[in-house]
């Protein structure tokens, strides 16, 4: 017998989650379900609880491309298994293939589509509740085909920012290389050549080469504590409590924070009414929605929301009395209830933030990049005048 964790509602709407032992995870479904309870998702205990990291993470470009070719298949009139067959042995992806074929040959034993990606472990949860949801309403091809879509605006906007901040980060490095270089290198054969010259050496000569001898001694074990701190601090973010503290820190970071919360609530928006429009339950889809979040911060704030949601309270009222969201974003959720076009709105939500998001990153970008130059210009230019001082200073004397 195995052990998963079971999360399900009882009759009454409250949602629970525990540890059951059954032989398979469609019998668990299956017991459960015959009791009257919704279940919401069965996930083996390993999985569930594994420390963060330790799951494998899928190429979620490759995984697009897969669904492209799946829901092909399907719209052209082949039965499910036989697109399953013919795509299991012609993916070239090592982490997906293997995935894909246990899927293969859970379909094959006659467990639902949806249950068999679900068993693996790895496919993102919205992927795996999209899938169900096509499965019950018989409109599986539509429903992959909203995934897809969303997938693909998902990872242009994260190819956006990443393309944003990857010039600036090549700048910081090549900076950071340039003044190591200087400061081990350069500035100690300064001063030999002026020790041998027994020269009086100005004030900022004096500093500057203290500076460089003292890298150059100990270049060594300043590597080793930076790499030291750097392991130290990806151990230290693995917890849930510090990446909830991270998060916090990104939001007080002036012009950043709003930044990434703006993408975060894009992110939020458009998984919402991905899986709104595909017809899963307001409450089901924010608990999808909270699992499918990549910052602890916002998953708390998303659960919370949804237990009010739960209760009956309209979606922009819960958001509201987190006080993190941007009122914008309520504003426009609200009128979408009112309304009765939820997920139009909250997919105009996204589009509107993005579209925000990306021209503050270049706003921002073009701030950063002359402030880098800057700075390095002026130690640069530092370098160079306290290591030529005492030239002028010898070519006087020597006059």
């Amino acid at each position: 017998m195995a052990e998963f964790v079971l999360k399900y509602a009882d009759g009454r709407g409250q949602v629970h989650q525990q540890i059951a032992s059954a032989a398979s995870e469609k019998e668990l479904r299956d017991r459960y379900s015959a009791q009257g309870f919704l279940i919401y998702s069965v996930k083996a205990k390993a999985v569930a609880t594994g420390l963060l990291g330790g799951r494998k993470k899928l190429n979620l470009e490759k995984f697009l491309i897969f669904n492209q070719q799946f829901v092909t298949l399907i719209r052209a009139g082949l039965p499910i298994l036989k697109g399953l067959d013919l795509l299991a042995d012609r993916l070239t992806d090592p982490k997906l293939g293997p995935h894909v074929k246990a899927v293969r040959e859970e379909v094959r034993n006659g467990t639902l589509l949806s249950e068999a990606f679900r068993a693996q472990g790895v496919f993102p949860k919205i992927y795996v509740t999209s899938v169900m949801a096509g499965e019950k309403s018989g409109s599986l091809t539509e429903v992959m085909d909203r995934y897809v879509s969303y997938q693909k605006v998902s990872l242009a906007v994260r190819k956006k920012v990443m393309v944003s901040l990857m010039y600036p980060c090549i700048l910081v490095v090549l900076v950071v290389l340039l003044m190591v270089f200087l400061v081990t290198f350069v500035v100690p054969k300064f001063a030999t050549l002026y020790d041998s010259f027994h020269a009086d050496l100005p004030g900022p000569t004096r500093f500057l080469i203290a500076i460089g001898n003292a890298a150059q001694a100990y270049i060594v074990g300043l590597g080793v504590v930076v790499v030291a701190g750097i392991a130290g601090f990806r151990w230290w973010a693995r917890r849930e409590s510090a990446r909830t503290a991270i998060d916090r820190f990104k939001l007080k970071i002036p012009g950043v924070g709003d930044i990434w919360l703006k993408y975060q609530v894009a992110q939020l928006s458009r998984i919402l009414s991905t899986l709104l429009t595909g017809g899963i339950p307001l409450v089901q889809a924010m608990e999808t929605a909270a699992d499918s979040l990549n910052a602890p911060l916002l998953q708390r704030a998303v659960e919370t929301a949804g237990k009010s949601v739960r209760e009956g309270q309209p979606l922009s009222g819960s958001l509201k009395a987190l006080k993190l969201f941007p009122g914008l974003a309520i504003d426009m959720i609200e009128v979408g209830e009112s309304t009765g076009a939820l997920p139009q709105m909250l997919n105009s939500v996204a589009e509107f933030f993005e579209d925000d998001v990306n021209t503050r990153m270049q706003a921002m970008m073009s701030l950063i990049e002359p402030a880098i130059m800057l700075i390095m210009g002026t130690f640069v230019a530092f370098v160079l005048v306290s290591l030529y001082l005492p030239i002028f200073s010898l070519a006087d004397t020597i006059r």
